[in-house]
């Protein structure tokens, strides 16, 4: 025999099981009130650490990105430092090859200076036996002209004076009579050693008879002169001029001062001396 509860109700559920179903819904909902609270307190505090480490992230990448500034700066700045380093090592490089040169270059002017203070030396040195030679040389030619004709010496050199007592020229003619030939020959045998000078011969007239007739006759009477010393084999570069009546040795209008400016002077002026 089967009993019934008295109190089932259709729906096969108890009056104890809706109280008990009731409250396991309460705190299922208070439970899952506790449940969203907590997941909205984590979410919030979970957020709030989110944007934390967000900003925290944001400083880090600021502060990287300024450090890799600063690092790219220091580089800049070591690779600028290392190439002014080079350059300055490139000019002191410079500066010393420089340097070098310039005492090379002053070494070299300085014996270039000592070389030419010697040379100037020892060209004064020759120029003083130069010198002391040509003045023995002029002595010794004044000495043995004299020993012929009237000799002096001049700034130049020599000059001989061919006058009444050595050649003597009639008025108006300007031929060298034979008798006077000796005396050249004598002159000429001197001249014709020499070296080292220029010879030239000079006509002279007395005061009779127009300017450029003697000038043109003192012409004649160096020339006559010259072809008798070339004859005799003197240098034929031999050189004349006439001077006319200009530069009388005898001053006035006697004839004996007459006879005396009708002459032929020779001069021997001195450009080298002749080993």
């Amino acid at each position: 025999m089967f009993l019934f509860n008295k109190t089932a109700k259709p729906g096969g559920q108890e009056p104890g099981d809706r109280s008990a179903i009731k409250r396991s819904g309460k705190s299922g909902s208070i439970l899952g009130a506790i449940a969203v609270a907590l997941v909205l307190v984590l979410g919030y505090f979970s957020l709030t650490s989110f944007k934390r480490l967000e900003r925290q992230l944001a400083g880090l990448s600021q502060q990287t990105e300024e450090l890799r500034r600063k690092i790219q700066r220091a580089e800049e700045q070591s690779q600028a430092s290392a190439q002014q380093a080079s350059q300055a090592a490139a000019s002191a490089q410079a500066a010393a090859q420089q340097r070098d040169q310039a005492k090379q270059a002053q070494a070299q002017s300085d014996a270039q200076a000592q070389s030419a203070l010697q040379q100037a030396s020892e060209a004064e040195q020759k120029a003083e036996e130069y010198r002391k030679q040509r003045e023995a040389e002029l002595a010794r030619l004044q000495q043995v002209l004299g020993q012929i004709a009237e000799t002096r010496r001049t700034a130049l050199g020599l000059v001989m004076t061919l006058g009444e007592k050595s050649i003597r020229f009639d008025f108006d003619q300007s031929d060298v009579k034979p008798q006077y030939r000796d005396i050249l020959n004598r002159i000429a045998g001197v001249l014709m050693t020499l070296k080292g000078y220029s010879i030239y011969v000079y006509g002279y007239t007395d005061d009779i008879g127009t300017q450029a007739y003697n000038l043109k006759l003192s012409e004649l009477r160096a020339q006559a002169v010259r072809d008798v010393l070339v004859q005799a084999g003197t240098n034929p570069e031999i050189k004349t001029k006439g001077f006319g009546e200009s530069d009388p040795r005898v001053p006035g209008d006697t004839p004996q001062a007459r006879a005396a400016n009708r002459r032929v002077e020779i001069g021997l002026v001195y450009t080298t001396l002749g080993f």
